[in-house]
Formats: structure tokens, C-alpha cells, sequence
């Protein structure tokens, strides 16, 4: 039986154990070897997983691709789909309180931010169930009563899953809900730093009644298993949630069998907060903007634009605010800001503290470690005054606490500024006049915009970045088509011969 099912072996803390945390065809099973996976809070070790080889991830992608070509899931009625789909939903709520613990403790982020990530995880399993039973295609008017013109969709076929490490649950639910919403099979690849959820979620889906093979699911890290899966001739589409540099790895790799790619690399995205603001609000916002899950967020407000009459006030009062947010393990209840992921990512964001200071930024809080002695990986928040747009802290994704100030004297500098970054994810505009929102809004080149607010999603809408932050859409209509291809089928209801070709009379 599978460790990843939540009736069975779990370890102390209700965390999956060694034993067969790769799932092939249908199979929970061992790799060839195992990874320790370790608390963000107190750098102790929480779970063993095993990891997979590139010849077992080749296992996986030949157990989807089997699955695929049998259509033992692409030719069930979308119906039965759906259902399954709505099952998975169903066990996700009825786990919520345990699924939300592994992912704190995976993670490190607050229990809160847990059982909020399920619950969102939950209305993009239900999303997707309702959009399988959509429209089976259309009509086309080909002009002649005697033809029978449709375009239908149909699933793309066997998909490359790869997850990133600061949302793992949520982020694999958006790729694996609409691909199975499709009819597609695929193989899941969660980041390795953070794969507990994963595990439990193939469990769910094993439990819920996805057939043997549809689902698969291997360990390790992105330059041998993911390299696998992308290289794979087996593989028709990539999804890929992380890091620019790695996003661009993936595209190259995937260009030689030329199969469809759909990447969300990060932002560095811009909170416009004009003179006329609700200032509260615009201070209450910026705060969860950037620190939320101790800016691990690839759509983190981290670059600050204020207008310069209030700019003095704004910066005072993110300040005292900043200093007052209570750090600590996202299992404590007072916590509100939960540590770094790992050593590696806080020895990143350190250096970006030190990068920001010799460029000649002022430092106004944090920028250290929560205390010398400390076991976990907590960094306190940070902000910068006396940014320039060409500094590294200004045009690199820190993808930590850090938060970066400029100012703006006009509506087009805003807008100017807002855009002048290599990402194009997302971005904020606060303002009382609801034409300048719109302008402001239509002007910015990112995927999402939100207007007096920051940070909200929704199941229905689109979710993807304009120049380097990606390519292709997740969530809504748009993240289902990825998952399909379209396919224009054209009947003749009267044949007869054309005689284009003189010789082609009867004899």
C-alpha cells in the first residue's frame, strides 16, 4: 500500500515515510536513491524520500505514454472525468487539517497560508471538473449546406509536470487538474526541496480513481530527472514552474523534439501607489505583497513606486509596520512570517542585502538573520530607500523579504518605471481616480494587474507573464487549452468528382 495515502504510513509528524515515494504506473515504489527532506524551521529532518534515475523517469514517461495511446483516460466521457475530478476536491477538504501540516512543514510557511493554499488547490480541482463537461467544439460555416465543418479539441497527450519549491501543492494543481480535465496522462515532477505534497496528491489521486498510468509521479533534481522528461521523444508537452535560467534550459531541450512548452519564470513586479491612495490599505498591502511566505513569491510586490508626496509618510509607516511582523515557525500560531526554504536560498538573499548596500541603497530595517544561534533559515523583513532602476536589487528577482523604494513625480514616469523590468508577471496600482487605474492598468506590460489591491487569484482568470516571466497561461479557459490541441475536421455529406485534372474523366 502507498505511503503517500493518508490512511497509511506516515511518519511521527503525519509526514509520508521512505517507502515507495515514486508512483509508476500505478505503483508505488523505491528509487535507485533517497533524499532527506528538512524543516525550514529548525534544519531537522523530517521525511526520507526516494529519489528516481533517469532510466525510472523513463519508466514513468512509457507507463504515460502507454496510458495515453490505450486511451484508457482520454476515451472515458468527460462526465466521468469531471467526477473524478470533483472526488479529488472532495478528499482534499476532507484531509485539509493533515495536507496543510506537511506542507508547513515542507515549506516552512504559516499553518494559515497552508490551509488557505488547500483550499485554493480545492476550487481549481472543482474549476476543472466543471470545465471538462464544456463545449465539445464548434461549428464552422464552410459556406456549402453539403459540408459538415467542426473544430474539436483533443488532448495533447503525455505531459512533463515540473513544480517549484515555494508552492508546491498549489502550483502542481495547476497543471495536473486542467491536463487530466483534457484527457492527457502525465508524469509529475515536484521540486525536490519541497516534494511531500506531491506525494500526498498522487495519493489522492490514486484514491479518487485515476486509472493505473495516467498518473505518474518521480523524485530528483531538475538536471537529471527533469532533464529526463524534457528530452523524452515520448513527451508531448513541458509545464514549468520556477526559475529564469532553468525556464530557458527547459525551452532549449524541448526544441529538439520540438513539443509544446508552457513556463511561468518569475517576476519582478511593481506596486504603484499614487498620491491619492487609501493609505492604510496601501501600507496594509504593500506589507503581505512582499513579505507573505518571507518573499518567496513569484509575483511578491517587491519593487515599491511611490508618488513623492506621500512617499515620506508611506516609507515611515512600512517601516514601523515591517518591524512589528512576528517571525517565527509557520506551526506556532502567532507566526506570521515563516523562515527561508533552505541554507542555500537564505545565502542568496544575503548576498543580495549585501549587493543593494554597495550599490548605494540605504538600508531602513532588517537585512540579517533573525539571530546568530538560530536553527532555521529566518531572515528579517527588509526594506530599501534610495533605489535607482538600474540597480541588481531593483532588476533581479531576490525572491525573499526585501523590498526596494523608488519615487515618481508623474503618471507616465509610474508607468515608465513600472515597465522597466526584463519580467512582465504581475503589478499593482493604487489610486481614488478610477480613470487613471484604468490607464495606469492598460499601460503596464504584465500578465495580472490589480487595482487597490495586490496579490489576488481566481480559478477563472488567466495567470502568465509577458517577456521573460513565460510563455502560455495557467488557470481559466486558457490553462485548459494548453492541454489541448485543436483539431478541424471537414465533411463532405455529397461527394462527387471535382474534375480538376482532365484526365480525370471517366473512361
Amino acid at each position: 500500500m502507498s505511503p503517500a495515502d493518508l490512511q497509511l504510513a506516515v511518519g511521527t509528524d503525519g509526514v509520508p515515510t521512505v517507502a515507495g515515494t515514486l508512483y509508476i504506473d500505478g505503483s508505488w515504489r523505491r528509487g535507485s536513491s533517497s533524499r532527506p527532506v528538512l524543516n525550514p524551521a529548525d534544519a531537522t529532518e523530517i521525511s526520507q524520500v526516494d529519489e528516481a534515475s533517469a532510466e525510472e523517469a523513463g519508466l514513468a514517461v512509457a507507463a504515460a505514454r502507454a496510458a495515453f495511446d490505450d486511451g484508457r483516460w482520454s476515451s472515458v466521457p468527460a462526465a466521468e472525468r469531471s467526477a473524478v475530478l470533483g472526488r479529488v476536491a472532495d478528499l482534499l477538504q476532507a484531509n485539509r487539517s493533515r495536507i496543510a501540516r506537511i506542507e508547513t512543514l515542507d515549506t516552512g510557511k504559516t499553518l494559515r497560508e497552508s490551509e488557505i493554499d488547500v483550499d485554493d488547490v480545492t476550487a481549481v480541482f472543482r474549476y476543472y471538473a466543471a470545465l471538462a463537461l464544456g463545449e465539445p467544439g464548434r461549428l464552422v460555416d464552410a459556406g456549402n449546406p453539403a459540408v459538415v465543418s467542426r473544430v474539436v479539441h483533443e488532448p495533447v497527450g503525455v505531459c512533463a509536470l515540473i513544480g517549484p519549491w515555494n508552492y508546491p501543492l498549489l502550483q502542481m494543481s495547476w497543471k495536473i487538474a486542467p491536463a487530466l480535465a483534457a484527457g492527457c496522462t502525465a508524469v509529475l515532477k515536484p521540486s525536490e526541496v519541497t516534494p511531500l505534497t506531491t506525494v500526498v496528491l498522487v495519493g489522492l489521486l490514486e484514491d479518487a480513481g485515476v486509472p493505473a498510468g495516467v498518473v505518474n509521479l518521480v523524485l530528483g533534481a531538475g538536471a537529471g530527472v527533469g532533464a529526463a522528461l524534457v528530452e523524452s521523444e515520448q513527451v508531448d508537452l513541458v509545464s514549468f514552474t520556477g526559475g529564469l535560467s532553468t525556464g530557458r534550459t527547459i525551452m532549449r531541450s524541448a526544441a529538439d523534439t520540438v513539443k509544446k512548452v508552457a513556463l511561468e519564470l518569475g517576476g519582478k513586479n511593481p506596486n504603484i501607489v499614487f498620491a491619492d491612495a487609501v493609505l492604510d490599505a496601501a501600507v496594509d498591502t504593500a506589507l503581505t505583497a512582499v513579505f507573505l511566505h518571507a518573499g518567496q513569491v513569484c509575483s511578491a510586490g517587491t519593487r515599491l513606486l511611490l508618488e513623492e508626496p506621500i512617499a515620506d509618510e508611506f516609507v515611515a509607516e512600512l517601516v514601523r509596520r515591517a518591524e512589528l511582523i512576528r517571525i517565527g515557525p509557520g506551526l506556532e500560531p502567532e507566526s506570521e512570517m515563516p523562515p527561508l526554504v533552505s541554507a542555500e536560498h537564505l545565502a542568496k538573499v544575503e548576498e543580495y542585502v549585501r549587493v543593494g548596500l554597495a550599490e548605494g541603497a540605504r538600508l531602513l530595517t532588517g537585512g540579517s538573520r533573525l539571530s546568530d544561534d538560530q536553527k532555521g533559515y529566518f531572515y528579517r523583513p527588509t526594506v530599501f530607500t534610495d533605489c535607482r532602476r538600474d540597480m541588481r536589487i531593483v532588476q533581479e528577482e531576490t525572491f525573499g523579504p526585501i523590498v526596494t523604494v523608488e519615487r515618481f513625480s508623474t503618471e507616465d514616469e509610474a508607468v515608465m518605471l513600472g515597465n522597466d523590468t526584463r519580467y512582465g508577471l504581475a503589478g499593482g496600482v493604487w489610486t481614488a481616480d478610477r480613470g487613471r487605474a484604468q490607464r495606469v492598468a492598460s499601460r503596464l506590460r504584465h500578465g495580472t494587474v490589480w487595482i487597490n489591491d495586490f496579490g489576488p487569484y481566481l480559478p477563472q482568470a488567466e495567470w502568465g507573464g509577458f517577456k521573460l516571466s513565460g510563455t502560455g497561461r495557467e488557470l481559466g479557459p486558457s490553462g485548459l487549452a494548453e492541454y489541448q490541441e485543436a483539431k478541424h475536421m471537414y465533411e463532405n455529406t455529397e461527394p462527387a468528382a471535382q474534375h480538376w485534372f482532365s484526365g480525370g474523366q471517366p473512361g
